[in-house]
């Protein structure tokens, strides 16, 4: 073997190695998991819980939690769950999920829907049917934008015409009808849908229901930006009124004048023609 390959083998055994133990040093540096066994313990839920259902000791339970940190509003024992009163589940949870301050009551409260309502926003409902309400295919949790349809007069006068605005974006369901199960897989055709707004948006909506017509529109989910959204008026459906033009008038051309005229004289059973010219 020449020196020069033994030379580039020996180099990759040693930056081989130094890699390896900087790899090994670095994991054990960061690793949280502790390989001598659970570090604490985490409340999950003992069996499916809906909305409504009140916590106790027999629908929750305790778990070895791997982690030196607990997810954010979990509890690490009942007693901590349990210990300022009664709480309720706002959130469906499914047999063994950690339970989540986010998901539950207060202590004291009902599983109402104002318990729902995050600081600072109001609960108003839009009455809807199957096509106003996405055909029935909006559920709680869902968010939506607020179509207004309404009747204006056009500039300059004329006939009234229909157009339509986007009132409110990014708005969330709380509610369809009286459901508010966020897993609720079943589509339902709604009567009214129950939305999550501010005291301002509360107010058009309530206005905006005296002077046209709401519809909701379905978000995709994870889209948060607030578009820009012009008005939609008739003349943008490209209807437009047909005139008809008015059929050409023919005018049958008159023949020539012409200052001759023919003459026939008939003589026994013969008869010739003469022009004659005709004077003024």
């Amino acid at each position: 073997m020449r020196r020069s390959n033994l030379v580039v083998l020996m180099l990759a055994i040693v930056m081989g190695s130094i890699a390896a133990f900087m790899a090994k040093n670095f994991i054990q540096a960061n690793a949280k998991v502790n390989p001598g066994g659970p570090l604490g313990t985490i409340v999950v839920a003992s069996a499916p819980l809906g909305f409504g259902v009140t916590l106790s000791r027999d629908n929750v339970m305790e778990i070895p939690w791997a982690s030196s940190q607990l997810p954010d509003g979990a509890f690490s024992s009942r007693e901590e769950l349990l210990k300022e009163g009664r709480r309720a589940v706002l959130t469906p949870v499914s047999k063994n999920e950690p339970i989540l301050n986010s998901k539950i009551t207060g202590a004291g409260q009902r599983a109402s829907l104002s318990a729902l309502l995050e600081d600072g926003k109001r609960a108003v409902t839009v009455r809807v049917d199957d096509v106003k309400g996405v055909a029935g295919f909006v559920l709680p949790g869902d968010r939506v934008d607020v179509l207004l349809i309404r009747s204006v007069n056009r500039a300059g006068g004329g006939p009234s015409e229909s157009v339509s605005d986007v009132m409110l974006q990014h708005v969330k369901v709380l509610a369809v009808d009286q459901l508010v199960n966020e897993r609720q897989e079943t589509p339902t055709i709604a009567k009214a849908v129950t939305l999550e707004v501010s005291t301002e948006q509360a107010q058009k909506v309530m206005l905006a229901q005296n002077i046209g017509k709401l519809s909701l529109i379905l978000r995709q989910p994870g889209e948060n930006e607030a578009k820009i959204a012009r008005r939609v008026n008739e003349s943008d459906l490209g209807i437009a009124e047909v005139q008809l033009a008015p059929a050409p008038v023919v005018v049958s051309a008159s023949p020539p004048s012409t200052n001759n005229t023919t003459v026939e004289i008939v003589r026994g059973l013969k008869g010739e023609k003469y022009d004659v010219v005709r004077t003024q």
